[in-house]
């Protein structure tokens, strides 16, 4: 077995890229950081508009839902992030944390230190602001939080509509006040992604003591008598960590390869042949993630970012990036949206807007051919929980992801109740001179029933899984608020499967902070002052 490392962390996502910089400021401290995908080599990676790439299949591991029970057996596309930096790499950029009464209910739930005003000088720790400094954001932290460079005309419409309906304008929806539309700040520098890897590792490659191998896929975790001694690689090499394994492989992967490694429900692990570790049947459970819903128009000019689409109109984007880091290039494409109520009683906002510059963006949306507009929404709270599974012992084997999506009715209630009012919002004045007509769903949907049959055919993931590894003080959790493994020595997991439910916005911001609090509290469990 190679030796040599103190810690050895599973995973180059957004909360692992945190812990391997953070970790290696103690240059005593030797780190190996293991990547099953590649190096974030393509232009996609760094140009904002390459997410509309990226749901389509790069840098992703290709994996599917199984069919969806409650609605209709639909298999749901699921990227996951198989790239340096993971999500942050791959993602539209959007830097939303939640709400703080997210963090409260965790702490209420068992997990202390968790509450909103202990994560939130991690997120200030983090940030490098390029609009606020006060006692929400900061500067002069690795990741870049810029505002959009790129909003058209259509967005302040789009805020004027929401305005008809009672829906205010919100300068910072991750400051005070969550309610409200908005231009979202994104996790742009310059006019570039700042992806995790491009915020915490790029800058820290020179230090003798990180260790970062990409393309390096874990087959299992090592346990012995109950310690975590390292990892075995699929290729068959071993590894030691000294003082720690850390397992940071998302939502997806984390409850996936300790699965693998025997750790998990010891009954599904029996039925594969696999060995079983330690039997814990919360890992892979608890998954939750929210279902995109849109309504898609058809504009009547060219109003939107659909026309750069072609190769004409791409070259001119291409250029106009070159030169003044300004259009279609520079921009997320969903850099615009909010948050309202599904629920007026609910206890904060439960719905969450995404403005889509064109149509067609992500995989499996429908484009139009002239030109259009799409708004997204999806539910925050949902009640549903689903599972991750393995298929087979064979790592190459995609796992069983289940979101299980709608299976408590008031999922769905509350999600038509978002679809409506996306609806509603594009139906209002100020978008008249902008849009010509609805196509999706159009004019045929009228009934619960037939916006259920919609939802079924016209959803997506909105890409935020969490709770797979719950946090708790309960001896069901998987984790506890230290993020130690309950019943494996020496193993922590640090990203968002950690999350007892999921935060009521985009999950990027909020891996990134559990990494920056993680590397705190094992430094701290380890005698290294934060």
């Amino acid at each position: 077995m190679e030796k040599g490392y103190d810690f050895i962390i599973i995973g180059g996502g957004s909360a692992g890229s945190v812990v391997a910089a953070r970790l290696t400021e103690d240059p005593n401290v030797q780190v190996l950081l293991l990547e099953a995908g590649g190096k974030d080599w393509h232009p996609f990676y760094h140009l904002p508009a390459g997410f509309a790439k990226m749901t389509k299949g790069i840098g992703s591991w290709g994996w599917q839902t199984v069919p969806q029970k409650n609605m209709q057996d639909r298999v749901f596309r699921y990227t996951q992030a198989k790239v340096i930096g993971g999500g942050s790499a791959i993602n539209a950029q959007i830097y939303t944390r939640g709400n703080a009464l997210d963090y409260d209910e965790w702490r209420q739930m068992g997990c202390e230190g968790w509450g909103y005003e202990d994560v939130l000088p991690y997120y200030r720790k983090a940030e490098d602001n390029d609009t606020y400094d006060n006692r929400y954001h900061g500067k002069g932290g690795p990741l870049g939080v810029s505002q959009p460079c790129a909003p058209l005309p259509i967005c302040e419409a789009y805020f004027d509509a929401a305005a008809e309906l009672g829906i205010p304008r919100n300068q910072d929806v991750t400051g005070e006040k969550q309610d409200g539309v908005a231009y979202y700040q994104l996790t742009q520098k310059n006019a570039r992604r700042s992806s995790a890897a491009m915020a915490y590792l790029a800058p820290n490659s020179g230090r003798s003591n990180l260790h970062v191998k990409t393309g390096a896929q874990v087959r299992r975790i090592i346990v012995e008598n109950g310690i975590a001694k390292g990892v075995e690689l699929v290729d068959g090499t071993r590894l030691t960590a000294e003082t720690e394994v850390i397992l940071s492989s998302g939502s997806i992967g984390s409850p996936r390869l300790l699965q693998l490694s025997g750790i998990g429900p010891a009954d599904h692990l029996r039925s594969l042949g696999i060995s079983v570790e330690y039997d814990q049947p919360g890992v892979g459970s608890n998954l939750q993630d929210h279902l995109d819903l849109y309504c898609i128009c058809e504009v009547n000019g060219p109003f939107t970012y659909d026309r750069y689409a072609k190769p004409h109109w791409s070259v001119v984007a291409g250029l106009q990036y070159l030169f003044t880091r300004r259009g279609p290039v520079s921009s997320s494409l969903f850099e615009t949206g909010g948050f309202w109520y599904a629920d007026p009683e609910a206890r904060s906002p439960d719905l969450q807007f995404h403005l889509g510059l064109g149509t067609g963006i992500e995989s499996g949306v429908a484009a139009m051919p002239d030109g259009g507009v799409t708004l997204n929404s999806c539910y925050l709270r949902p009640r549903s929980r689903g599972t991750v599974r393995l298929q087979s012992a064979n790592p190459d084997d995609a796992p069983l992801i289940d979101p299980n999506y709608l299976d408590d009715p008031r999922d769905r209630e509350m999600s038509i109740r978002g679809l409506k009012l996306t609806q509603d919002i594009l139906a209002q004045g100020p978008l008249r001179k902008f849009i010509k007509a609805e196509r999706l769903p159009g004019p045929g949907v009228k009934t619960d029933d037939d916006y259920y049959r919609f939802i079924c055919e016209h959803s997506k993931t909105s890409h935020h899984p969490a709770g797979t590894c719950r946090m708790g003080s309960d001896k069901e959790a998987v984790v506890d608020p230290r993020l130690r493994f309950n019943g494996v020595e020496r193993l922590r997991v640090v990203d968002a499967s950690v999350m007892p439910t999921v935060v009521s916005s985009n999950t990027n911001a909020a891996a990134i902070m559990i990494g920056e609090k993680a590397a705190d509290m094992i430094r701290q469990d380890h005698g290294a002052q934060s």
